[in-house]
């Protein structure tokens, strides 16, 4: 056995003393900056008081006129609210805009069904509302056109009874890419559970600008597709000009929010923009 002097055995200790020293300090340095640089950055599109930041388009009237006063901030919340139509619907589909263009993000907030539609809503708008992705400017839209040239998160709510799957995709003048095959119809189920009555439901859509977009309800994927482009059908408006970019990517647009008829309400609506 080696035996140590006095000497040896103090300036061992002060070696290891000071190396524990520098392993706590490293560790301290690490926890601040992973305080001061945080996973994820969202940024909240509404900001629960006013719609300062967005563009209402109402069939039949001009960009930033709210008829009616159908989308209000109240309580936090952005409402589809009917309370001024008197019951009659007259096929005024509107869209509210966020006022920028985004390209690859992730999208996420709160909905609701609630109430009862308007009298002389379509059958199909029914506890029926959307997301709208990738939408043409607001400001160019036509006077009477029904819906932006987009692609759609649908949102549906159950009916008391029967199953209703919601985030479904709709093409509105535009057509996907599924298992790398073109699909031409207008909607597509999901395979997301059906919410009755009304319940709040977390809906999050993945945009990688024209590859994939995937959409999820309460945390879980739902569906998935690629290759957003021009095309189809569903295009009741300039039709000669969206004809002419049959088949070109579809890249970037604006995110909108729908009015079909049956009150919605809206929170908790963020972004994350991705590289």
């Amino acid at each position: 056995m080696i035996k140590l002097n006095t000497s040896i055995k103090l300036i061992i200790l002060i070696t290891i003393n000071l190396c524990l020293v520098n392993c706590k300090n490293k560790e301290k340095t690490n926890d601040i900056v992973q305080e001061k640089t945080p996973e994820k950055q969202w940024t909240k599109l509404f900001n629960s008081k006013d719609l300062n930041d967005w563009v209402v388009k109402i069939k039949g009237y001009p960009a930033g006129v709210n008829h009616n006063n159908t989308f209000i901030a109240e309580d936090g919340i952005l409402k589809v609210n009917y309370e001024k139509y008197q019951d009659s619907f007259n096929s005024t589909f509107g869209h509210i805009y966020y006022k920028k263009s985004f390209s690859n993000y992730r999208f996420r907030m709160d909905y609701r069904f609630v109430g009862e539609q308007l009298s002389d809503g379509a059958s199909w708008a029914t506890r029926n509302s959307g997301i709208m992705i990738h939408c043409e400017d607001p400001n160019k839209i036509g006077l009477d056109q029904d819906f932006p040239i987009s692609i759609e998160v649908q949102l549906l709510g159950g009916n008391g009874s029967e199953e209703r799957t919601t985030a479904n995709l709709c093409t509105p003048g535009t057509n996907v890419e599924i298992n790398n095959e073109l699909i031409t119809e207008h909607c597509i189920s999901s395979n997301s559970k059906t919410f009755h009555g009304e319940q709040w439901v977390h809906a999050e859509i993945e945009v990688r600008n024209d590859s994939i977009i995937k959409h999820f309800i309460n945390g879980e994927e739902v569906i998935s597709y690629s290759k957003p482009q021009y095309g189809g059908s569903h295009i009741d408006y300039n039709i000669d000009y969206w004809k002419s970019l049959e088949g070109q990517p579809l890249k970037e647009g604006y995110i909108s929010l729908q009015s079909e008829s049956h009150p919605i309400e809206f929170k908790n609506i963020e972004i994350l923009e991705l590289e």
